[in-house]
């Protein structure tokens, strides 16, 4: 199963959710991120939250999302982005939202919020694709 995670940055919550589905489901999905006005890297924050979960996502980057990894992916979930006109959202027919709050320039305790939420939705995520 092919998943793509996006949002507009590319460099907090997308970024965590790729890291957790590619640890958690390994054999079981492909993963990508990307976003629709990518950053120049990865937040250090978000890498700091991910390494206390013992997951290292200091090799990944932020991508613009194209229309060949939309046709690649089976799902497509969005992070969540509200109205803003960049939200990829907004270009896709079919997706899911997971609506989680971006910690992006806050503390290190909103990334751990985020983080939480993110692993916890890709826990389901992988219940639902193998219980299927």
């Amino acid at each position: 199963m092919k998943v793509l995670f996006l949002c507009v940055g590319n460099s907090c919550r997308s970024q965590m959710a790729e890291g957790f589905a590619r640890e958690l489901g390994k054999g079981i999905l492909e993963v990508r991120s990307a976003g629709t006005k990518p950053a120049s890297a990865v937040a250090h924050l978000a890498l700091e939250a991910m390494r206390e979960k013992g997951i290292d996502i200091s090799g990944q980057h932020p991508k613009l999302l194209t229309a060949e990894m939309v046709e690649w992916a089976d799902i497509l979930i969005s992070m969540g982005c509200g109205v803003e006109k960049s939200c990829p959202a907004i270009y896709l027919d079919m997706f899911e939202d997971w609506a989680i709050e971006d910690p992006y320039r806050q503390p290190i305790g909103d990334y751990r919020v985020a983080r939480d939420l993110i692993e916890a939705k890709v826990r389901e995520l992988l219940e639902c694709i193998t219980n299927a």
